[in-house]
């Protein structure tokens, strides 16, 4: 996992999180490990007023915590995949809410990060021209 400069990113995702009520906090640092997990090269800031993950520049998912939701940002392409696992959850574009009084969707959440870092690292390949 990058680092970003100090004073900004980690440590600024620790401050955020510590803001919340503490099954709050558990429910954010578990969906922040997962994240670091799943994509341990993508680097992580606080970008938005909320913790933020890229990979090769590009926005691969950002979380943030909320009075009675999680909310989740896989940008539009994120949420389009999985249109069908994220019926019944309030949503925007590329965005989805997750109720903190329901089970918080895990395996879901890890599903959409190898989503999208395939999808970036799929876009940095280059183009192979056939004749």
């Amino acid at each position: 996992m990058k680092k970003t400069h100090a004073g900004s990113g980690v440590e600024e995702i620790e401050n955020y999180i510590q803001t919340f009520p503490e099954e709050v906090q558990k429910i954010l640092i578990k969906i922040r490990k997962l994240i670091r997990t799943t994509c341990p090269e993508a680097e992580e800031s606080f970008s938005y007023g909320m913790p933020a993950y890229k990979l090769g520049g590009k926005p691969l998912i950002y979380f943030a915590g909320y009075k009675n939701h999680i909310g989740l940002y896989a940008t539009p392409s994120g949420h389009t995949r999985f249109k069908k696992e994220l019926e019944g959850f309030k949503q925007g574009k590329g965005s989805v809410q997750f109720p903190l009084n329901e089970k918080i969707p895990y395996q879901l959440i890890k599903k959409i990060t190898i989503f999208k870092k395939n999808e970036i690292l799929e876009k940095k390949l280059p183009k192979h021209r056939s004749k």
